[in-house]
């Protein structure tokens, strides 16, 4: 993408059996849509503080990356930033307008864990 560093990396939320969901949900998708959700990641990585339309405040101390995916789908990777890096918490496909409750809250407990 660039020559200049990153300002943030991102990384994988890795349960305690070291499963890390936001990459396997990556990787059930095709290869053209992670191609899109990883050039978003991306600019998020090189270009953080992002704001609208690639990054956007959840509240909470959560971020979404948002990627536009063919056929008018919607890609949603929720973040947050901690000691410098960008945890990946969860990865979905977006249905209506507002963000469901229940991936709001699985991001949230995830957040937490990587706190503890």
């Amino acid at each position: 993408m660039t020559d200049l560093p990153k300002k943030i990396v991102g990384r994988f939320y890795a349960t305690a059996h070291g499963r890390r969901p936001v990459r396997d949900w990556l990787m059930d998708l095709t290869r053209e849509d992670r191609r899109q959700i990883g050039i978003d990641i991306q600019r998020v990585e090189f270009g953080w503080p992002l704001g609208m339309p690639y990054c956007r405040s959840l509240g909470n101390g959560l971020w979404e990356v948002r990627t536009n995916l063919s056929g008018g789908r919607i890609a949603r990777v929720i973040f947050f930033i901690h000691e410098g890096e960008m945890i990946l918490l969860h990865g979905f496909e977006k249905k209506t307008q507002k963000t469901p409750a229940q991936d709001l809250d699985l991001a949230l407990a995830r957040k937490r864990d990587v706190e503890l």
